[in-house]
């Protein structure tokens, strides 16, 4: 039980982990169910381990570094473990506003490489909408992004 704390302990102490990462790990080094919980339950009590704060730092993290949306990060947050309830819980505190404004400022960063040639906008919208979809960003958000944007850099080359 010992070796498996200090197992535990060692990786937390590279990076935040969810209770489903280190169980999975403590099974891959073959530590029986009994022994991962108690170890899991003391990480708990010791406030180590804790689901909800791991979900709320992964998402600011990840909005703020990578760019994504509501819906990658909950992929990203189910893929390490995370319960459905805190994942769910986690979401609704992220303001749509904060998203929509870092959905413009990747759509915006990404038009300035863009020629915009006549003609140009269905594959530049494709092209962009695609960009936000694979971020997570819902299809909707995503299309009134580019379009608003794509209207703002037309008429900014314009000038």
């Amino acid at each position: 039980m010992a070796q498996a704390q200090s197992y535990s302990l060692r990786l937390l102490t590279a990076r935040a982990r969810t209770r489903g990462e280190l169980t999975e790990r403590l099974t891959q080094r073959g530590y029986t169910e009994d022994v991962i919980d108690v170890v899991l339950g003391r990480l708990a009590k010791a406030g180590l381990l804790d689901d909800a704060e791991f979900a709320r730092e992964w998402v600011r993290s990840r909005q703020l570094n990578a760019g994504k949306g509501k819906r990658a990060l909950a992929v990203e947050l189910r893929n390490k473990g995370v319960d459905a309830e805190i994942i769910d819980a986690t979401l609704a505190d992220v303001d749509t506003d904060s998203e929509r404004r870092r959905a413009e400022e990747l759509v915006a960063t990404r038009l300035q490489r863009e020629s915009l040639a006549d003609g140009d906008d269905v594959k530049v919208t494709r092209r962009l909408v695609g960009m936000l979809a694979r971020r997570g960003y819902s299809q909707g958000m995503a299309f009134d992004v580019v379009k608003v944007a794509l209207m703002g850099e037309r008429e900014r080359r314009k000038v």
